[in-house]
């Protein structure tokens, strides 16, 4: 059974689970109005979830049935295992597609092990023949090329094996064997050779029927030039595909617009111009939304898919070094303004790694035609706000993709009017596949927010039981059970627990009181949601020193409950406070700045104060909103604490891997799936770990990253480049080479976002990364790209803090509000415009920085 017809009984199953259910309501309901509408509404409505659960699971099944079994020699595509990798990649490809129902030429699969030498066994001889048969003897058939690494991500090997056309029945033997025979082409080799490719593999080949072509073409589902997802650009010739690949005819151009499929190009193409968008599109929906390169051709007024491969241009993986850029992938607009703050530094590929293996073993994912939110640039954390904008605004919204973000600029801050926002093409199909599994991500979100208070008390405890296990792990072999028995399901816990309690709503509610009210006052208001919601994590380092020094907290209580925070906490190869025994003594002998003993009594006076002040009858939905909203914020900053205690675990795992392995730190060279391979008995490559640490050092030479990015990005190229832009990049805009000073009318004002209000003037103390630390002094203006919960013990020294990155949920705001400093944050480029030693007058109300004498 077809992909097509696994969803048509799974529909079948859901519809009539619903109908059975809801006029089984309107029976229990006596069918008296108006109670048997609403009981049948409601049993409809349960109905109709149990219905998709199992139909769901019964298209599962169907599908697990409908494969051959693994370890043959030869298969028809109908029935290839995916797995089954010796198959090569246009095999498995083409499979992929026909097993889910798009017209696909029927064919066969001959794996190396049907063949001796380029002639095939005799048994494998017979099977064929017998599939010819089947096939048609009177028809012609395409031989080709499916090695293993053929039409992959990375590499297409697009021309380099033979493939022959137009071959009778009795000539298939004659013409796999020149197909086989190209595997050992100089092309071949020179091309793999280029490519780095290793291990090329033998050749399977795949025989299909021959699609007696008027028209063929080559359609890409997202424009490899501008990278545009919502255009298709294709070339088409008349007669056989062919002579488009090779050169040998003058193509057309085309495009078709996405999700509406709306072309512009030739006239002939019309009729059919509707169908090849939507098949197309449906390609790329099997392939998980990798945009793919397609080669079609019409026959009697049909479109068939000949061949579809991943646009290599467009890759984001590059396996050597195991870096990502997923800004290659198709213009998206992306933001790090709320991540960098807990990703100072590009991360490992270990930590890269861990992320995407935990989503696919059951972790959270908000992926939308499989591009998901989360990703990386230059090794660097950003989120793809296309993908959460698009799923805000739903399917039939009449709002603009850039009033959707203005709701949510609390999370990311305010977004320049040159940066585009742009939308996943979605067709009314993609909405009804993924509304279900959207909507039970949402009700598994719900469910781990009502599981906070249990998690946040056991969890310690769970963390001091898989460290014990982990460091009494003594073999490979046991280290490995551990992780998919214990380890893996509590960081996937972690991870859920963690997103379900993020939240903007604090943000959202500060923005709505400016509206109505003064900043100074929002301030005071906002600034006492910890003695609201009884404590916040991200004052708990600074404030648990301040309990060190007078003596109500020990050394060893006090690296119990922080010891696992710190400047750098989400990177697994970044040491832990608590592994330092001096760690506690170094941060007591800083100077302490302000006094933190009376501070909740501060903050409580001063929230008291600002609510009086408000019209009598606003008051008391004004206190209980603020309470709503601390609590929403000590919920998410205390379920990130406890997720950064489980990160701390599985860092624990990679040391005691790197000590079984024999690699030491060299460890967090590696991606989790090979270091699980590699516990497994799998050999460790020094040369490749080698290679992935000098691509680390180079991402960790590039300055700060732009905090938005539209579109494809080169980290280096931008570096290199002394115009270059820090606060946002535009693919293809000509504002990536401008000052941002420039946009402002008073050269001397930096600009950025209100972070907590108040006005200071002091001298500028910039400290460029965490280790300068000591050099701040009391009273000065502490000006840095980013801070995060490991800079916290600084602030009571600061007279304010100025960022780079940074909103108004970001952590420099935060704790700024509840210490009661001014701060901007977000400014993009403070750290470029303002050195040690420099005046400024710090607005926190107006998000401006003003200098008024430089450095002497």
């Amino acid at each position: 059974m077809t992909g097509r017809g696994r969803r048509a009984v799974a529909a079948i199953v859901t519809n009539g689970a619903a109908a059975l259910c809801g006029f089984g309501g309107a029976w229990l309901a006596g069918f008296r109005l108006p109670w048997s509408i609403l009981a049948a509404v409601i049993c409809g409505t349960i109905g109709w979830f149990l219905g998709a659960w199992l139909g769901a699971r019964l298209s599962r099944w169907l599908q697990e049935h409908a494969y051959a079994r693994s370890g043959r020699a030869y298969y028809r595509l109908t029935e290839l295992p995916p797995g089954e990798l010796h198959a090569g990649g246009k095999a498995r490809s083409l499979a992929a597609m026909v097993q889910d129902g798009l017209p696909v030429p029927d064919g066969v699969v001959l794996l190396p092990a049907a063949f001796d030498g380029d002639a095939l066994t005799t048994e494998a001889g017979q099977w064929l023949a017998d599939e010819l048969a089947r096939l048609g003897r009177d028809r012609r058939f395409a031989v080709r090329s499916s090695a293993l690494t053929e039409d992959s991500a990375a590499d297409s090997f697009a021309g380099a094996y033979e493939s022959v056309l137009e071959v009778p029945d009795d000539q298939v033997p004659a013409a796999l064997a020149a197909v086989r025979a190209s595997g050992r082409a100089d092309r071949v080799a020179a091309y793999a050779a280029a490519r780095g490719a290793e291990d090329v593999g033998e050749v399977a080949v795949v025989v299909q029927l021959m699609v007696p072509a008027e028209r063929a073409g080559v359609l890409f589902t997202v424009d490899p030039l501008t990278r545009e997802l919502d255009t298709m650009l294709g070339n088409t010739v008349t007669g056989l595909g062919e002579a488009l690949v090779s050169g040998a005819a003058t193509a057309t151009e085309f495009r078709l617009h996405r999700p509406d499929g709306a072309l512009t190009g030739p006239d002939e193409l019309r009729p059919i111009g509707a169908t090849l968008h939507n098949v197309a599109h449906r390609v790329e929906t099997v392939f998980g939304g990798v945009p793919q390169d397609i080669e079609w051709a019409i026959a009697e007024g049909k479109v068939w898919v000949l061949q579809a491969r991943p646009i290599t241009t467009l890759s984001a993986f590059t396996p050597r070094t195991a870096e990502y850029n997923d800004s290659l992938a198709g213009n998206c607009l992306w933001s790090a303004t709320n991540l960098s703050e807990a990703n100072p530094v590009p991360q490992t590929p270990l930590t890269i790694s861990m992320m995407r293996h935990q989503q696919a073993h059951g972790g959270p994912s908000m992926a939308i035609r499989g591009r998901e939110m989360a990703g990386y640039i230059g090794g660097r954390p950003y989120a793809n706000l296309s993908v959460q904008i698009t799923a805000r605004r739903g399917r039939n919204a009449k709002v603009t993709p850039r009033e959707v973000y203005r709701k949510m600029s609390g999370w990311w801050g305010e977004l320049p009017s040159q940066v585009p926002v742009t939308l996943v093409p979605m067709t009314q199909a993609d909405w009804q596949d993924s509304g279900l599994w959207l909507l039970g991500s949402l009700v598994k979100l719900a469910r781990y927010r009502r599981q906070l208070d249990g998690y946040l008390a056991r969890n310690p405890d769970e963390c001091r039981r898989l460290s014990g296990l982990v460091e009494s792990a003594g073999t490979s072999s046991e280290l490995r059970t551990l992780w998919h028995a214990e380890l893996l399901p509590a960081s996937i816990r972690s991870f859920w627990m963690t997103i379900a309690l993020s939240s903007d709503g604090p943000a959202q509610l500060e923005a709505a009181l400016r509206e109505r009210y003064d900043a100074q006052l929002v301030s005071a208001l906002f600034g006492n949601l910890s003695g609201l919601a009884g404590r916040l994590e991200s004052l708990g380092p600074s404030l648990g020193l301040a309990e060190v020094r007078a003596g109500r907290l020990t050394r060893e209580q006090y690296l119990e409950r922080f010891g696992h925070r710190g400047v750098n906490e989400i990177e697994l190869a970044w040491p832990r406070p608590a592994e330092d025994p001096d760690w506690v003594e170094t941060q007591l002998a800083a100077p302490a700045g302000m006094a933190l003993d009376d501070l909740a009594a501060r903050r409580a006076e001063a929230y008291r104060q600002a609510l009086e002040s408000l019209p009598a009858r606003e008051r008391r939905g004004v206190d209980r909103k603020l309470r709503r909203a601390a609590r929403q914020a000590a919920a998410r900053e205390a379920a990130r604490s406890e997720g950064v205690r489980i990160t701390g675990v599985t860092r624990r795992f990679a040391l005691r891997a790197g000590e079984l392995l024999g690699l030491g730190e060299e460890v967090f060279f590696l991606t989790i799936e090979e270091l699980l391979e590699c516990l497994d008995g799998a050999p460790v490559d020094r040369e490749l770990l080698a290679e992935r640490r000098d691509a680390h050092q180079r991402l960790l030479a590039l300055p700060q990253l732009p905090a938005v990015i539209y579109g494809a990005f080169d980290p280096f190229a931008w570096a290199s480049d002394p115009q270059r832009r820090s606060d946002y990049w535009v693919f293809g805009g000509d504002e990536r080479t401008s000052n941002r000073a420039e946009d402002s009318e008073d050269p001397s004002v930096v600009h950025g976002f209100a972070g907590a209000v108040g006005r200071v003037e002091g001298v500028v103390r910039r400290l460029d990364d965490f280790a300068q630390a000591d050099q701040l002094r009391p009273g000065e203006i502490l000006v840095t790209p980013l801070t995060n919960i490991g800079w916290t013990p600084l602030f009571p020294r600061a007279a304010a803090i100025v960022t780079d990155l940074g909103a108004p949920l970001s952590h420099a705001a935060i704790v700024a509000r509840e210490l009661g400093i001014p701060a901007v944050v977000g400014c993009a480029d403070a750290t470029a415009r303002l050195a040690t030693g420099d005046r400024v007058l710090v607005d926190g109300a107006a998000g401006t920085v003003r200098l008024l004498s430089p450095a002497t």
